[in-house]
């Protein structure tokens, strides 16, 4: 079959850009066939195509839209371009290219994407594990820094979890959404997760109320949610495990004025996904984008008043004690976090064991092993942009001119990107750029932490801008070294979660 497809390259070839070194060919686990026709992906100077060959014009499937060329041997091929008509059309005729509800799923893995070019070497790491990846993950605040949508972002993992062969299932996540028009974006795009962030619902401020003002606010309430808060919680000791969580009366009262309108609105959107997906979906509560860590005591009101009104969730994201900055380890005492951990662990197990949720968890190796022993497995960690982060990285190994014009753009753009992502990197530790050979640069992005958080942060104008089309062109030029990279970062990170490897 291979042979046959190959006898479409020439086509390709055709319209290869002038002086492009990116290697052409069939991506070889991307030959399928359906109805009699070959079908597989292939790749020129240009970029990647669908190619389709059948025994006549009339046997190529349904749905496909491109070029129709005529070969020699009177097969009819299709040299089709990887849009989204096409990849609807592929999750019609390969059902497993379409991500699914990943509920019943022990551990979850959410490997964001920023490019459309990673999941191939994510996929490379996940397939040895027991794990579920989540393949298509992306926030708001992403795509209005990249320029895509959740339809981009669904229809480039298809189209690479089709290249791959992986048959295993991946979940997509709309992530960190807060109102129902942003919600149904993501499902239209056929993203089964939606990661819920109550921040602008909730009254964080309430946190550091003094008891009076907590009072007040309180008896502002209907009385029927006093009552509840009162009889449910107040003076009461939950013993999980054999570790005790105590909620006073003080505490049950905080905690209403907190949560409740917050909670109000997550049953809300609980309702609105069983009505467009019926049992598909995975909801995850985030209540993590705050300043104060998620004291057990108020963990544990959230999760058992989402057990009490029937909401259905796969995953509740706490802010944890420390800091889980992008780009960089787990900064705190991780003696400190491991016991307070413990706590969020066992919580989770009593009220529905339900998945911990750890965001912006890539890169925090310090915590992974009590993260992995203590969720006994379950658990969903949240990555987004170390996978850009690799990609840098090959850039800085492979075209050093490339990185050096990155890098002074990321510092251009700096002070604008620190509005949207709290990080304390600071430009004056990292060493000056004309200070360094070309060798040094990858170790650089690899292992200081002022330069990895100024790269992570500052992708937007990096791929937005006048650097956009050179920086493409290079991961053409080196999607391998990507790959091979991810594979092994990835494989970093699951080994020492101590997630188990597949048999």
């Amino acid at each position: 079959m291979k042979e046959l497809l190959e006898s479409l390259l020439p086509f390709l070839r055709r319209t290869a850009a002038i002086g492009e070194a990116a290697p052409s060919g069939i991506y070889p686990r991307s030959v399928h066939t359906v109805a009699g026709a070959i079908v597989a992906v292939g790749r020129d100077g240009n970029g990647r195509k669908l190619l389709i060959l059948a025994n006549g014009e009339t046997k190529l499937p349904a749905g496909f839209a491109g070029e129709k060329v005529s070969l020699p041997t009177r097969e009819c091929g299709l040299i089709a371009p990887l849009s989204a008509e096409n990849a609807a059309a592929l999750r019609r005729h390969f059902p497993w290219c379409a991500p699914r509800s990943l509920r019943g799923e022990r551990t979850s893995i959410g490997c964001g994407d920023r490019l459309g070019l990673a999941t191939i070497g994510q996929l490379r790491a996940a397939r040895k594990y027991r794990l579920a990846p989540v393949l298509a993950q992306q926030s708001i605040r992403e795509l209005t820094l990249t320029g895509r949508t959740f339809r981009n972002v669904v229809d480039d993992a298809t189209f690479m979890v089709f290249m791959e062969d992986y048959r295993d299932g991946y979940g997509a996540d709309g992530d960190h959404l807060k109102n129902i028009p942003d919600i149904d974006a993501a499902l239209d795009a056929g993203m089964p997760m939606i990661t819920l962030d109550l921040s602008e619902v909730m009254n964080a401020a309430a946190g550091d109320w003094s008891d009076d003002e907590v009072n007040a606010a309180f008896a502002a309430l209907p009385e029927a949610e006093k009552q509840k808060a009162l009889a449910g919680y107040a003076d009461q000791n939950y013993v999980l495990d054999g570790m005790k969580v105590e909620i006073s009366a003080a505490d049950a009262r905080r905690c209403a004025v907190m949560y409740n309108r917050a909670l109000d609105f997550a049953e809300q959107v609980h309702g609105h996904l069983k009505q467009r997906r019926g049992e598909e979906f995975d909801l995850e509560i985030s209540i993590d984008e705050t300043t104060s860590p998620t004291l057990p005591s108020h963990h544990l009101y959230i999760a058992r008043e989402l057990m009490l009104r029937g909401v259905a969730v796969t995953s509740i994201a706490p802010r944890f004690i420390g800091e889980f900055q992008k780009a960089v380890d787990y900064i705190g005492d991780t003696a400190e976090f491991a016991r307070q951990f413990k706590v969020h662990a066992r919580i989770a197990r009593a009220f529905g064991n339900y998945k911990i949720s750890v965001h912006s968890g890539s890169d925090k190796f310090a915590v992974y092993p009590t993260v992995g022993e203590e969720t006994k497995g379950f658990l969903h960690l949240k990555t987004a942009g170390t996978s850009w982060l690799v990609a840098v990285e090959v850039v800085a190994a492979h075209d050093p001119e490339l990185y050096r014009a990155m890098h002074r753009c990321a510092e251009a753009h700096f002070a604008e990107m620190l509005k949207l992502y709290h990080i304390t990197a600071d430009l004056s530790r990292i060493p000056p750029l004309d200070s360094l050979a070309d060798a040094a640069l990858p170790e650089l992005i690899r292992s200081h932490p002022d330069a990895r958080q100024l790269l992570h942060i500052t992708y937007g104008p990096i791929l937005t801008g006048e650097l956009r089309e050179r920086f493409f062109a290079a991961m053409r030029k080196f999607e391998e070294a990507y790959a091979e990279a991810l594979e092994k970062h990835f494989d970093r990170h699951f080994s020492q979660l101590g997630i188990p490897r597949k048999d």
